[in-house]
């Protein structure tokens, strides 16, 4: 069920035995998305070792108005997951559109329903999670319809360049 370890682990040098079968190319590319992954702006930690069910993320954005940061996120896969979103609270306190002060983020993917169409569906992944929370901080910022209205309006008006 989780795999992004060993895709870290395998993606920085880790190999294990070779499999017979080498993976053809079609395979070994990498999305965007693996990119941002790869290169160190999200990292996965598991307080509890024997629950792999509950892990935290740290976000670090190297671009953007977030640029630097450091953002921990709790993430709580259900006895229900695939059928049901992953739990997501940010435990970073941020003045951000899509997240509240109190942790709660808006993010279309961790609905289980969605009017667009963007929202679970069981056939998304625990990667597209890190990846939605990720891009809170870059292309996914949401200035036009915020969670926290308050933060949208500071930010659209005291725009930093």
């Amino acid at each position: 069920m989780l795999t992004l370890a060993n895709k870290l682990k395998r993606d920085h040098g880790v190999k294990g035995p070779h499999s017979p079968n080498p993976a053809s190319d079609s395979t070994r590319r990498v999305s965007v998305r693996d990119k941002l992954l790869v290169k160190g702006t999200c990292k996965v930690n598991f307080p509890d070792p024997n629950k792999l069910h509950y892990f935290h993320l740290a976000v670090s954005p190297d671009e953007g108005y977030y640029q630097g940061g450091k953002f921990q996120f709790e993430i709580e896969v259900p006895d229900a997951y695939n059928m049901v979103p992953p739990k997501v609270k940010c435990l970073t306190r941020i003045w951000h559109p899509n997240i509240t002060e109190t942790g709660e983020i808006c993010l279309s993917l961790l609905r289980e329903h969605s009017i667009d169409g963007t929202g679970w569906a069981p056939t998304r992944t625990l990667k597209d999670v890190v990846w939605g929370l990720n891009s809170l901080f870059t292309d996914l910022l949401n200035f036009d319809d915020p969670l926290n209205i308050d933060a949208a309006e500071h930010h659209l008006r005291d725009k930093v360049c």
